[in-house]
C-alpha cells in the first residue's frame, strides 16, 4: 500500500515503535502507542536491537547472493498459522450457513466472498524491507515489483485457494497503485494463488481516475478506501465473510462479517 509522504514518514518512524510496543520492550513511562513524544532518549527502543527482534522473529536466513527471506520455522510463521487456522474454521462454518441462506433465499442470496490485502497479508515484504533498511519510498517498491517476485505469506495460498475450492469468491483490495497492477498479478500468480486477479477481482488505487464509487475520491485515506471497496463488492450481490489484513486500517469500516489481523512488525499505516 502507497500513502502521502507524510504517511510513508510515519510508516518509517514506526517500525520500531510497533515492534517495541508488541514484544513490551517500553518500560513505565514509555511513548504510547499512538507515538507520543518521549522526554528522554530511555524511552525509545534502540534501532539496531529493534532491527535484530524483528530479523529473530521471521528467523532471517540468506541466500547464496546474500538475500534475506523468512523461515517457514519461524515464530511469525507459526503465529501466522494459528491466525489461519481459526479464519478457516470460521469461513467454513460461514459457508454452511451461507448454504443454509441460500436455499432458503433462492438466486436472490448474497454469495460468498473474501477480501485480500497483498502486502504482508497475500506476499511478504520481507526482502524488500531489508534490501531497503525499512526505508520504503516509491521509486524503490516500484524497482522491486517490476524485477522480482515476493514470497507469499505462509500458508496463505493454500488458504486461499482451499477458499475457491469451498464455493467462495476471492477479491484482492490492495492500496498498491494502479500502475503497479500487471507487476502484482504477475507476482500473485507465480506465489501460486489460484484466483484470478484480474480487473472484476482486484483493487487498486487508482488516483488519477478514481471510481464513481467512493465519494472521497481521489483523497480517500487508508479506511475510506477499503471499506468503500468492500462495500462496492457487497453491492455486486457478495457477502464478505472474511477479511484479511496486515493493518488495523485493512479492516476498519464494516462489510465484512469477520476480519483477521496478521502481524507485521515491520511498519505502521494508519
Amino acid at each position: 500500500m502507497q500513502l502521502s509522504l507524510a504517511s510513508k514518514r510515519a510508516r518509517i518512524a514506526a517500525a520500531g515503535a510497533a515492534l517495541a510496543v508488541g514484544a513490551g520492550l517500553y518500560t513505565a513511562g514509555a511513548a504510547s502507542a499512538e507515538h507520543s513524544v518521549p522526554r528522554t532518549d530511555k524511552e525509545i527502543p534502540n534501532l539496531t536491537k529493534v532491527t535484530d527482534k524483528i530479523k529473530a522473529y521471521y528467523g532471517d536466513t540468506t541466500d547464496k547472493n546474500g538475500q534475506h527471506y523468512a523461515s517457514p520455522d519461524s515464530n511469525y510463521a507459526k503465529q501466522v498459522a494459528d491466525i489461519q487456522k481459526k479464519a478457516k474454521a470460521q469461513l467454513e462454518k460461514a459457508v454452511k450457513n451461507q448454504s443454509g441462506k441460500n436455499r432458503a433465499g433462492g438466486k436472490g442470496a448474497a454469495k460468498p466472498a473474501i477480501v485480500l490485502d497483498v502486502d504482508d497479508t497475500t506476499l511478504l515484504t520481507y526482502n524488500y524491507e531489508l534490501q531497503q533498511g525499512f526505508h520504503f519510498t516509491p521509486e524503490s517498491q516500484d524497482a522491486y515489483l517490476k524485477s522480482t517476485d515476493m514470497a507469499p505469506v505462509f500458508g496463505m495460498p493454500q488458504l486461499v485457494n482451499w477458499a475457491q475450492s469451498k464455493g467462495i469468491t476471492v477479491f484482492y483490495v490492495t492500496g498498491r497503485d494502479e500502475h503497479q497492477r500487471d507487476w502484482s498479478v504477475r507476482n500473485l500468480k507465480n506465489a501460486g494463488y489460484k484466483p484470478a486477479a484480474d480487473t472484476a477481482h482486484f483493487f487498486l488505487k487508482n488516483k488519477k481516475t478514481p471510481p464513481a464509487y467512493l465519494p472521497c475520491g481521489a483523497t480517500c485515506n487508508t479506511v475510506e478506501y477499503k471499506a468503500g471497496t468492500r462495500k462496492h463488492i457487497e453491492s455486486q450481490g457478495y457477502r464478505i465473510i472474511g477479511n484479511f489484513g496486515d493493518q488495523y486500517s485493512d479492516l476498519q469500516g464494516g462489510y465484512a462479517q469477520h476480519t483477521y489481523k496478521l502481524p507485521n512488525p515491520m511498519y505502521f499505516l494508519p
